[in-house]
């Protein structure tokens, strides 16, 4: 093994524009689907954005360390990837949005959750 340093942090690739957006949801109105792991379509990323309060956005996918980000309206949007097993918790009051990108080459991807 290299003592090559931590990962590389995933990014949104630079052709990726944005497609489709949800509704705004609340701790009361976030979709079921959205609590338990679940993952976008192949070609398929998100951006998580916090409008107000925080929600606990985990990644919970074999091919990826475990990881729980606390998502805030003052720091960066959650990134989902492609097919990577991922689910949130609302922390008490939260107000937030998805929004999904896909790149400009290949044919539009089926719906995503």
């Amino acid at each position: 093994m290299s003592a090559s340093g931590p990962p590389a942090r995933a990014s949104l690739p630079l052709d990726a524009f944005a497609y489709r957006r949800t509704d705004l949801f609340n701790e009361t109105t976030v979709p079921s689907g959205l609590l338990k792991a679940h993952s976008t379509k192949a070609g398929v990323w998100a951006l998580i954005h916090v409008i107000d309060g925080s929600l606990v956005y985990r990644i919970d996918d074999p091919r990826r360390l475990a990881s729980a980000t606390v998502l805030t309206p003052d720091g960066p949007p959650g990134l989902v990837e492609p097919t990577i097993l991922h689910f949130v918790e609302p922390r008490q009051r939260v107000r937030f949005y998805v929004e999904f990108y896909r790149r400009e080459t290949g044919s539009p991807p089926e719906e995503s959750s």
